[in-house]
């Protein structure tokens, strides 16, 4: 059954008393994390394409469903989504070699953390970045696992650009808001009506299991102030 998603479930019911905290330490601290080289081998494949132009990251865009859509609704940008996943991948990347997707549409296989990494340390600038049902990581002491709460927020920051996520925890789209607020990112927090023809795959899932769906956009920035 399509319709079987589970809600998620925590023990932290508002936002993470430790948020602000941390996120005040990830920004003034640089993320000493070294890239893998097989990240940077992906990188390295795709790094002079997007010096051309600002481009659009679908970022953990698993078989590239919402890739798609998304570069058709921006058709004068390349879009690229990013997966570490190969088997969540091949799909879209099959779609890609028979021509059925947009021309200006890619595919990266890549550790995310080690694409925001590599891209910041390259100067490359974004336009849009989506975060599109990341994994919530629920439990409290998971809380800095979650990318409003990474040490590799400082790299999102620096590529630039409007950053839209979307989830089906209200904790998570809480605290993503919280953060942008912080920083003085002007940002929208509403419910998500889901569209005829939803986004993603899992926000086909959760809207027909009943779930509450929240969007939340931080407007764009240059990536120049991030400390």
């Amino acid at each position: 059954m399509f319709a079987n998603s589970s809600l998620v479930r925590s023990d932290q019911v508002q936002v993470h008393p430790r948020l602000a905290e941390v996120v005040a330490r990830h920004l003034h601290q640089t993320f000493r994390r070294t890239p893998s080289e097989a990240g940077r081998r992906a990188f390295d494949n795709i790094v002079e394409c997007l010096r051309r132009a600002p481009f659009v990251l679908d970022a953990g865009c698993g078989t590239g469903t919402s890739t798609f859509v998304l570069a058709l609704r921006h058709p004068d940008r390349i879009v690229l989504g990013v997966d570490k996943s190969a088997a969540r991948l091949a799909a879209g990347l099959r779609r890609i070699e028979a021509g059925e997707a947009p021309r200006n549409a890619r595919l990266l296989r890549c550790d995310l953390v080690d694409f925001w990494q590599l891209a910041a340390a390259a100067g490359l600038r974004c336009e849009h970045q989506y975060l599109l049902y990341p994994n919530p990581w629920p439990k409290p002491d998971q809380f800095k696992r979650r990318w409003h709460a990474h040490p590799v927020l400082r790299d999102i920051l620096k590529l630039g650009g409007s950053i839209e996520m979307c989830t089906n925890w209200g904790v998570y789209a809480d605290e993503f808001a919280a953060v942008f607020g912080m920083i003085g990112r002007s940002v929208e927090h509403a419910p998500l009506i889901v569209a005829a023809d939803p986004l993603t795959l899992f926000e086909r899932k959760y809207a027909a299991s009943g779930h509450a769906l929240w969007r939340v956009i931080a407007r764009g920035a240059d990536g120049s102030q991030v400390p």
